[in-house]
């Protein structure tokens, strides 16, 4: 599956409850644009994660939503910046994360005698693929499969809120239509439809 195809699928999604916190769309919002004001003033100053958490966050995000032709990387598009200060305004989340995050470390020691951020690219994916398919993880790593599903979760969110992210997707929201003239004849035919049948809808 490749990355458009992962991202729409994420978008479909509805939003995660996490350790009894539901992300609304608002949360989401006033996170990015707290972020987007911190980074024009220049100020860079973590308000959750410690510099080694940050920068394994980085590095996770961006396997997540690596940069493509149409758009940057996660990084690139200062998600991990995001999810900072979205941590830091959901204390319910901050523990998971905290330790998701000393668990990976700790896995990746275990597997390959150094920290994730040591890791070379090969091994970081061999990680992933234990605990990104949960139908599939062995038990001894359902910590890290709980851990990954909520950090892709908040990156797709983080993206999703960005001018990069939402014209990734082709999202046009309310957009003025001055001349509609129906449904895509592929659509209607894939949904067994006629143009008089519309009509009676």
């Amino acid at each position: 599956m490749d990355r458009r195809t992962s991202l729409k699928l994420l978008a479909l999604a509805p939003l995660p409850v996490v350790a009894g916190c539901e992300w609304s769309s608002s949360d989401v919002q006033h996170a990015h644009e707290s972020t987007t004001a911190a980074q024009a003033a220049g100020d860079g100053t973590l308000q959750f994660f410690t510099e080694h958490e940050f920068e394994t966050v980085k590095v996770l995000a961006d396997l997540v939503i690596p940069a493509d032709d149409r758009s940057g990387s996660a990084s690139e598009l200062g998600v991990p910046q995001f999810m900072d200060f979205f941590v830091s305004e959901q204390p319910t989340m901050q523990t998971p994360m905290r330790g998701g995050l000393a668990w990976l470390d700790m896995h990746s020691r275990r597997r390959f005698g150094h920290p994730f951020l040591e890791a070379t690219n090969d091994e970081r994916i061999r990680i992933l693929d234990e605990i990104a398919y949960p139908n599939d993880a062995a038990p001894e790593v359902q910590h890290g499969v709980v851990f990954f599903t909520r950090f892709r979760d908040l990156t797709a969110s983080g993206f999703w809120t960005t001018k990069a992210g939402m014209d990734d997707l082709q999202y046009l929201g309310n957009t003025f239509v001055q001349t509609w003239e129906g449904a895509p004849p592929s659509e209607m035919e894939r949904l067994g439809l006629t143009f008089d049948d519309w009509e009676t809808i």
